[in-house]
């Protein structure tokens, strides 16, 4: 029997962890990578007594994001109590937003994945702000099966970002989530750390299957937190398999109600049942008692509105003609957010050299954040110092290996690129000087003539490195030419 026509319908809830420095009821730090349990506090933990009190950046961010994705912002919001029992939410419920979200009806445009030249807009159902759980670390490998519970995540503020059922395939999913990523970590409004649980995803996914006219719907299967687009992807195409085969082997019904809660197992690569889905009901969300509505004004609205700036899609266009970088290099700055292309501007501009910026960027500056696990606001190499660095360079100043070495000593010490040029020894080389120095080392290394002669242009490593013993200061790439001319002259 032929399979018969089927629409797969996907929403996603993803739950963007807002950049600030503090949670979102509370003074604790929201710094990833602490001792277990070493950033609480009586309200995060939830004590008798204790009351939470606004983050007002964490108001802010969520504002942002919701403008970005073509959100309206309601002039009031309010806080709601979800009540549910797990170990890791001491509290017994969530502060989160029910009906009076901070954000509504939005969308955001991906590329057809399908037609390049196409475009598809998914709608956003709401974005509500929300405090996260705890973490469980089970110990079931051991054998004693013992659980312990993290509670650094408690109060960490979330925005939950809802689509629509819009999306129809997991690679419409992956340009939405990759748009999606993209825009808040330009904002600054998450860095979207998957692996630090700064971006989660949630996907719902049922099949409406065309029976001889008749629409028979699937039921309705939530995928829970996968921290991963792979796993995004993977579970989707898993899932859908799934339902399918499912639905051959249990026959069909005109209706089927009620909603199912998965799992992802990425090392079986399976989809497996974890509960029934709660409805609303069965969280008896209530207003919190203990946090006034937010009110937010027109005026502060479009205040913030000013402050987005181009986005990433006219940030990457921009560099590619202002800067005449390939768009492989703007995709790699623009993903890094805007800081990054702010920085990446003033290193452009103070050389006059876009190309070079770019490669120094991604092969340095780049690299340095990624091991010191530093972003580029606190990076001890000023957008300016790099800049005056490069124009040197440029110029003929100074030659790429000994920039590196001036790179590397304002990293570790900090100061200007002057006192780092200085402190290094460095020194413009007479051309004349050099290129004597390399007619004296030609005379003593005839192999390396004689290889250079017939054609094997790696032999002159060993020339270039003697060169650099004798004078330090000596540019590779002018030894190597002086060394071809000299050569040829002979």
């Amino acid at each position: 029997m032929a399979e018969l026509p089927t629409k797969t319908i996907i929403g996603l809830e993803v739950h963007v962890q807002l950049r600030t420095k503090t949670k979102l009821f509370c003074g604790c730090s929201t710094k990833f990578g602490g001792a277990p349990n070493t950033q609480v506090c009586p309200v995060c933990l939830g004590l008798p007594g204790a009351l939470p009190v606004i983050n007002e950046q964490a108001i802010e961010l969520a504002i942002r994001a919701g403008l970005a994705i073509d959100c309206d912002i309601p002039p009031m919001t309010k806080w709601d109590r979800k009540q549910y029992f797990y170990p890791d939410l001491p509290k017994g419920y969530q502060i989160s937003q029910f009906d009076l979200p901070i954000c509504v009806d939005g969308v955001l445009e991906i590329e057809d994945p399908a037609d390049p030249d196409a475009t598809r807009k998914i709608r956003i159902t709401r974005a509500h702000l929300e405090e996260d759980a705890g973490k469980s670390m089970h110990d079931e490998a051991a054998g004693s099966g013992d659980s312990r519970i993290d509670l650094n995540r408690c109060g960490t503020p979330l925005l939950e970002i809802v689509s629509e059922p819009d999306l129809r395939t997991a690679e419409e999913c992956l340009a939405y989530l990759t748009k999606l990523k993209e825009t808040m970590v330009h904002l600054g409004v998450s860095d979207c750390e998957m692996q630090e649980g700064s971006l989660r995803v949630d996907a719902n996914v049922n099949l409406e299957i065309d029976r001889h006219g008749e629409v028979i719907r699937t039921p309705i299967v939530e995928i829970k937190n996968m921290n991963s687009f792979r796993n995004v992807a993977s579970a989707l195409h898993y899932e859908v398999k799934r339902q399918y085969a499912e639905w051959e082997e249990n026959g069909w019904t005109k209706e089927t109600k009620g909603k199912r809660t998965f799992g992802w197992d990425d090392v079986k690569e399976v989809t497996y049942p974890q509960r029934e889905k709660e409805e609303s009901a069965d969280y008896r969300y209530f207003p919190c008692p203990d946090l006034l509505p937010v009110r937010i004004t027109q005026e502060r609205v479009e205040e913030i509105r000013q402050t987005l700036g181009e986005t990433p899609g006219e940030a990457r266009q921009r560099l590619q003609k202002q800067y005449g970088i390939k768009e492989y290099d703007a995709d790699v700055i623009v993903s890094q957010g805007r800081a990054m292309v702010e920085y990446f501007d003033e290193v452009a501009t103070q050389c006059g050299d876009g190309k070079r910026a770019s490669s120094w960027i991604q092969q340095d500056v780049l690299r340095t954040l990624k091991e010191q696990n530093a972003d580029i606001e606190t990076f001890p190499v000023g957008a300016t110092e790099l800049g005056q660095l490069l124009a040197m360079v440029s110029k003929g100043e100074l030659p790429n290996d000994r920039a590196r070495d001036v790179f590397k000593h304002i990293l570790e010490n900090g100061g200007s690129v002057e006192n780092a040029v200085s402190s290094l020894g460095i020194e413009a080389v007479d051309e004349s000087e050099l290129e004597s120095l390399v007619q004296s080392l030609l005379d003593a290394n005839p192999k390396v003539v004689e290889d250079l002669q017939n054609g094997n242009q790696k032999a002159i490593g060993p020339l270039i490195g003697q060169a650099k013993k004798k004078n330090p200061n000596a540019d590779p790439q002018t030894v190597r030419q002086i060394a071809l001319r000299l050569i040829e002259q002979a």
